[in-house]
């Protein structure tokens, strides 16, 4: 276990020296150090997880180095492995290191590549420290250094002000939920006088039942503390209500968007709600608070999904659902698939990432579906492996013989919701389901617009510029936009563009994550949901619950085949609107104007934040600006004091006459007012 030290540090060791000396060591060397050391992370994990899933491996903890003793608080650098760190240390790894590949192609052209790759590569060292944390304040050095990494990649255009925007827009949603976060932290060690999580995790059911007085009320400790922990887990993982800087990251590169905010980062708030599951099972509150946010997330997100236009918005909202799912089968108690669909989402959904970045590539930087189609054939690995990666998003599969990766780890958490036999937990089954349906349909409706029907190539900007030779410098540095001009029909015809497939660093990753999408959850649903075998491959490192794994194989069949069900509806809407009657979109449209504009406008989230807290705020900061500061303590400290010494400059200076008469009466009078005062306090 002391190859988790490499594993950790050898990402950070390649960001300093990518970083700080990619100027002078050049481009491809940056590149291939990161990636090398990426790849080594990698092989140096799957080894750890396949000995948990084989029973050999018991949870270490490896300190590194003391790190703080203040008072009673005592915090060790340590890097702690178990089955929960083991899931985690592949996923990062795995895809950070194929997204590293990627973007050697997709970045091919762009000036500053030591940089990008720099901070590709801070990202993964800030999120294995975040899984591998032996303590909350550990974890949440991680939890920062993945915000920050974030903060810089979305926005590593910074010409871009709609980049600036975004990373801005990321920055400040996900700092109210870390303050939440943090407020938990102390909270909890003010509680249990330790941040250390075995030690938290052991005490944590002796606490059942206790109270503490919190802004004036008097309320039930682990409820507490558990929602004040799952308010860093909606903004890290963009759960309902901060929610709204996940599409807006959209800005920063594909391969971004694959790394941060499709496969790790925001699985963040799902691992550590796992971690600290024992913390959450002594506060039914809370898990009932989880679970309404999850299922009200995997709605919300699936319909807005379902009218979007831009490629990676379609999938970044996909992420949003997908997440839902996730919280709401912690939320039931089912935390081992939760982790399960964590595993096999990582995968899916980096894969269509970066094929819709392969897609964008081919197609000029073109992000709009709207002028894509027929592209099967020209790009036809990209092709295969986005039908892979949906056939894994939407759970097509068959009970006992086969299914994508989906298939199992979705429908254990639809299973367990039913299983739990609880009102909230009935009421997310139902939701899960018909956010699984609307999944199918806005996935295959991606499918359809952009490698069937006919070519809509020539009404494209972008493949105009191309035709004229007017290159961009930069791939994703412009797109269309999702929200424009919904009714418009796009000019039919390839306007002469011939699209290309992409070069092999991006196809290499693309056949990698299409084998994770087919059999990761064929392959790996025996450990990690199994009633047999869950409980023994996680051993501890998250509350299982036998008796749920054993009610959900007792589940009426109609229950279990609900989710294949409504994914089959969903890709019957999808054929029939895009495929069949491709006037039919319009017509729905004309016929629910009122509920299109709705979900174009995302349920109104932008807007009601702008109205209730950015107008506010800045009618504020004018306040303060110009009556506060400017005329107020400007005008009377330092503008005022200049004002005044000017004036008496000015006053002053008409006695500088240059006559000698003026200067002898001006002495004078001085003598005459200085004897007068001595004069009169010598008579007193």
């Amino acid at each position: 276990m002391q190859s988790i030290i490499l594993i950790v540090f050898l990402p950070l060791l390649a960001a300093i020296v990518a970083g700080l000396g990619g100027r002078w060591i050049g481009k491809v060397p940056a590149k291939a150090i990161t990636t090398a050391a990426l790849f080594v992370s990698c092989a140096l994990s799957w080894p750890i997880f396949l000995s948990f899933l084989a029973g050999t491996a018991e949870a270490q903890v490896v300190q590194v180095f003391d790190w703080i003793h203040s008072g009673d608080m005592n915090v060790a650098w340590s890097l702690r492995v178990d089955a929960l760190t083991a899931v985690m240390l592949v996923v990062v790894t795995s895809v950070s290191s194929l997204v590293h590949l990627y973007s050697w192609g997709y970045m091919a052209e762009d000036p500053s590549q030591p940089r990008f790759f720099a901070y590709l590569s801070l990202f993964t060292f800030a999120m294995l420290m975040l899984v591998t944390a032996d303590s909350l304040v550990q974890m949440f050095f991680g939890w920062e250094g993945v915000g920050l990494a974030s903060y810089l990649l979305i926005g590593f255009w910074y010409y871009k002000p709609s980049a600036n925007a975004a990373a801005l827009k990321a920055f400040v949603v996900n700092r109210v939920g870390d303050f939440g976060f943090s407020l938990g932290i102390f909270g909890t060690f003010l509680v249990f006088g330790t941040v250390s999580i075995p030690a938290i995790l052991a005490a944590a059911p002796g606490m059942a039942g206790s109270t503490i007085h919190f802004a004036g009320m008097t309320v039930e400790t682990m409820t507490l503390l558990c929602l004040l922990l799952f308010v860093g887990a909606m903004g890290k993982s963009a759960q309902l209500g901060l929610h709204t800087w996940l599409p807006d990251a959209m800005e920063g590169p594909t391969p971004v968007s694959a790394l941060i905010h499709a496969a790790t980062m925001v699985t963040a708030g799902v691992f550590m709600v796992c971690r600290l599951s024992p913390m959450f099972n002594v506060s039914p509150t809370a898990l009932t608070v989880v679970t309404w946010i999850g299922a009200l997330t995997c709605i919300f997100a699936a319909t807005v999904g379902c009218v979007q236009n831009d490629i990676k918005r379609v999938i970044a909202y996909s992420t949003c659902s997908q997440l839902g799912y996730m919280f709401f089968g912690a939320g039931v108690g089912a935390y081992g698939a939760a982790m399960f669909h964590l595993f096999t989402h990582a995968f899916f959904k980096a894969l269509l990432f970066l094929g819709a970045g392969a897609v964008i590539h081919s197609m000029h930087h073109e992000q709009d579906m709207r002028y894509y189609g027929a592209l099967r054939r020209a790009i036809p690995i990209t092709f295969a492996a986005m039908v892979a990666g949906t056939l894994a998003i939407t759970g097509v599969g068959i009970e006992g013989v086969f299914g994508f990766a989906g298939f199992y780890s979705k429908d254990a958490i639809l299973e367990s919701a039913w299983a739990a036999g609880t009102t909230q937990g009935t009421i997310a089954f139902w939701i899960g389901s018909f956010a699984a349906l609307l999944t199918s349909f806005y996935s295959w409706r991606l499918i359809f617009l952009t490698f069937f029907q006919k070519p809509r190539w020539a009404a494209s900007e972008h493949i105009q510029h191309a035709l004229h030779g007017d290159h961009h410098d930069h791939p994703d540095e412009e797109h269309g936009d999702s929200e424009h001009d919904s009714h418009a029909v796009p000019v039919t015809g390839d306007g002469g563009y011939h699209p290309h497939e992409s070069p092999w660093p991006m196809l290499v990753p693309l056949a990698l994550l299409s084998l994770g999408a087919v059999l990761a959850g064929f392959v790996f649903a025996h450990w990690f949901v199994g009633p047999e075998t869950a409980g023994e491959f996680w051993k501890g490192s998250l509350a299982f619950n036998p008796h749920l794994a054993e009610a959900i194989e007792q589940l009426p069949f109609l229950v279990k085949f609900t989710p294949t069900i409504v994914m089959l509806v969903g890709l019957f809407i999808a054929v029939r609107n895009y495929l069949l009657d491709p006037d039919a979109p319009a017509r729905f449209i004309a016929a629910t104007g009122g509920l299109h504009t709705f979900l174009m406008h995302k349920w109104y989230f932008d807007e009601l934040y702008n109205a209730v807290f950015v107008r506010p705020a800045l009618w504020f900061g004018r306040l303060f600006w110009h009556r506060g500061d400017e005329q107020t303590i400007d005008r009377f400290g330092p503008h005022g004091a200049a004002v005044l010494v000017a004036a008496g400059n000015r006053a002053t200076a008409r006695l500088q006459s240059g006559y000698l008469y003026s200067y002898a009466l001006v002495m004078l009078l001085g003598l005459i007012a200085a004897a007068g005062w001595v004069m009169h306090w010598a008579a007193r």
